[in-house]
């Protein structure tokens, strides 16, 4: 069998119809690339990590065993404020601090360099197509997942103002008091997740840019009128706050990072339990995604004595290879697998 013997896109979405079954979407790089693969491609934003030329940062990856760069941010302040307390070398804390900043400005260029330069850059006619297709899910009662921490499905959702597109964030009055408080004069927060996460459709399972953990809070930041999505969050960097994002590392540590924040472990535990069926576009289920197989299988089971489990998964894929692939692991998965050909679907209206 070849990519061409696969049923259409639209053939899946004809038959969860008929079968009037809850859909719900999984997807991956796979949807950034379809909308320019010449400034996105696979893991790019934790790839410029094993790019750095640092001899003091590749060891400390090394020596942490890890790609968390967010981990490591943290590690090297803590490090460099305990320096200057306990060392009496000033080059030691010079040199902590030079690669904290080699580090951080590393990252932000690897932003930069993968990002359109803010949201109204994609054009109106590309970003409508693509939320007709991300609002085919919300409007019908499914759930949008992401494993992407890049904007273009934050921006396009924002741009189109969804009544259903909700991400759990909200603002909190913080001026709240027995008196009445003229509309004028009302001071509210940040915009912090947890507000609305009962009505949680959108989930972000490996974080985004714009997330911030504050030790408290996971905060979202926003765009303003002064300055741009982008400009934002590379101020909030400087200022020692780093995106909440799960990089590189086999299912295991990915999932160990994700059950160490309360709003990626909320996002992974209702995968889990999702009921229908689960449409995927971009994802190609490798060897680093056996967290995710795993919350599927989960799903599968769950409410399986009362019928509202997981039934089935439709797997999105490019070319032959990519069908091989997932032949060869279909077995891994606890609920009927079925492949479809990726290349029937335009996201963007190209």
């Amino acid at each position: 069998m070849s990519i061409n013997d696969l049923m259409s896109y639209q053939d899946v979405v004809t038959y969860l119809h008929g079968k009037n079954r809850t859909k719900h979407l999984l997807f991956g790089n796979g949807f950034s690339m379809s909308y320019n693969s010449g400034i996105f491609s696979y893991n790019a934003l934790s790839d410029f990590i094993e790019k750095i030329d640092d001899e003091l940062l590749n060891q400390l990856f090394a020596s942490l065993n890890t790609k968390n760069f967010e981990l490591i941010m943290q590690q090297l302040d803590s490090f460099a404020e305990i320096a200057k307390i306990f060392s009496s070398d000033p080059d030691l804390v010079s040199k902590i601090e030079g690669a904290s900043d080699k580090l951080k400005t590393s990252l932000i260029d690897a932003v930069k360099a993968l990002h359109p330069e803010h949201v109204f850059t994609i054009p109106e006619e590309k970003c409508k197509h693509c939320f007709s297709f991300l609002q085919s899910y919300l409007e019908n009662g499914g759930f949008v997942f992401s494993t992407n921490y890049d904007l273009l499905p934050y921006w396009v959702l924002l741009r189109n103002k969804s009544a259903v597109a909700i991400d759990g964030f909200g603002r909190d009055l913080e001026n709240d008091g027995d008196e009445f408080i003229p509309d004028e004069s009302r001071e509210y927060s940040e915009l912090r997740w947890g507000k609305y996460k009962d009505s949680q459709t959108v989930y972000y399972l490996h974080g985004a840019l714009p997330f911030f953990d504050n030790g408290v809070d996971v905060i979202k930041e926003t765009y303003t009128t002064q300055h741009y999505l982008l400009d934002n969050i590379k101020a909030r960097m400087e200022k020692k706050e780093y995106p909440i994002f799960v990089t590189a590392g086999d299912g295991r540590q990915k999932l160990t990072h994700i059950m160490h924040n309360k709003y990626l472990s909320h996002c992974y535990d209702k995968l889990t339990c999702i009921e229908g069926s689960l449409v995927t576009f971009g994802f190609n289920f490798g060897e680093y995604d056996t967290h995710l197989i795993d919350a599927i299988n989960k799903a599968a089971h769950y409410g399986k004595k009362s019928g509202g489990k997981l039934f089935s998964i439709y797997i999105g894929v490019y070319s032959d290879d990519g069908l091989h692939h997932i032949e060869n692991i279909r077995s891994r998965f606890k609920c009927k697998v079925n492949i479809y050909n990726a290349k029937t679907l335009n996201i963007w209206g190209h």
